[in-house]
């Protein structure tokens, strides 16, 4: 069997496969026909249901959420590259020997697209043109591998790029290195990249939701609620995972109008330590904040939609892998509302 094609990521699987380790809190990442649930904690397991399909929890990527941000206000980081996208489908193992033969048996002549596209598949799988009566004779010692969907891309027209037929990897042995969906440490890490949730990035300003025209309107947020989210991918019959974690990395603010100034003029507030921004104190209304903004003209009868957006330093390890390796930065932001006045003057 050939090694796993190398990319900046990607290690080979031979020395992988003699580990099975899976933390707590795993959800199913979904398969063909399959639905997840994040609140089962299913036992991790290397045996064939009845009638020889893999466990769920055996074959496909599991998750690891225990470590993830919660709440109703938090969602997923977008890519700061603005192409890159984890990936919609992957293969892993899915069948043993006797539950390919049922499932092909099922689909051959019902769901099939003819006489003659059975009759390939025969003689791929039973006629020995590779295969020879679906390995049976390997029972025990590999399983056929088949594509999955990950969890939440099922209407992704991406979900449809693995479209190789099922195909046989010995047990140790590296998955085709023609097949780059085939699934990886790098993949899993990708895959749980999909998964992490950051908290909502209201900011908090002073004054609070009503300012006025040339009255610098200080920014900061609460970074206890801001540290560091992982998850954890898993694929227990082969003992290869991988935690992707998000760490914050600055905070940028959009005014919701050209009429501003941002401070910094940048409008991107490092964080610093502990801390985004500084929250404002009595007394320091006409100085200029190290994170906010200026409104130069008022809201009239509406608001402007400021919008505050986290970046998110995303970077990963998994088995066989001595050091952090990098994915894009992740983005997520939210937006409120600020009504700015024009500042009201008395003449004597």
């Amino acid at each position: 069997m050939p090694a796993v094609k190398r990319s900046s990521g990607s290690v080979t699987f031979t020395a992988l496969l003699c580990l099975l380790a899976l933390g707590p809190q795993v959800a199913y990442a979904g398969g063909r026909g399959d639905e997840g649930n994040e609140n089962t904690t299913p036992t991790p397991h290397g045996n064939a249901t009845d009638d020889g399909t893999l466990s769920a929890t055996a074959g496909a990527v599991v998750f690891d959420r225990s470590k993830n941000g919660s709440g109703e206000s938090a969602g997923p980081v977008t890519s700061s590259s603005g192409t890159w996208t984890p990936p919609a489908c992957y293969y892993a193992p899915k069948y043993t020997p006797a539950g390919l033969e049922k499932y092909k048996e099922s689909i051959w002549g019902v769901d099939s697209t003819g006489y003659e596209w059975d009759a390939a598949q025969r003689d791929k799988y039973v006629n020995g043109k590779p295969y020879k009566d679906f390995n049976k004779d390997k029972a025990g010692k590999g399983y056929w591998w088949d594509s999955y969907v990950a969890e939440g891309r099922e209407g992704d027209p991406a979900a449809g790029d693995c479209t190789e037929d099922i195909f046989w990897v010995d047990k140790g042995d590296a998955p085709p290195a023609d097949v780059p969906e085939a699934i990886t440490p790098e993949m899993l890490a990708q895959l749980a990249y999909a998964e992490i949730r950051v908290p909502s990035t209201k900011v908090d300003l002073a004054p609070a939701g009503t300012t006025k025209v040339n009255l610098p309107t200080w920014a900061w947020l609460d970074t206890a609620k801001f540290k560091p989210v992982s998850v954890t991918a898993s694929v227990p019959l082969l003992g290869v995972t991988a935690t992707t974690t998000a760490e914050p990395l600055s905070l940028e603010i959009e005014p919701g109008t050209g009429d501003a100034t941002t401070y910094p003029a940048s409008g991107v507030c490092e964080i610093a330590g502990d801390r985004i921004g500084e929250a404002y104190a009595k007394g320091r209304a006409k100085e200029t904040p190290p994170c906010g903004v200026k409104y130069l003209r008022s809201s009239g009868d509406g608001s402007y939609k400021l919008r505050a957006t986290i970046t998110w330093k995303i970077h990963w390890t998994g088995t066989g892998v001595p050091d952090e390796r990098g994915l894009p930065d992740g983005t997520f932001g939210a937006e409120q509302d600020v009504i700015v006045q024009e500042i009201q003057s008395v003449n004597r």
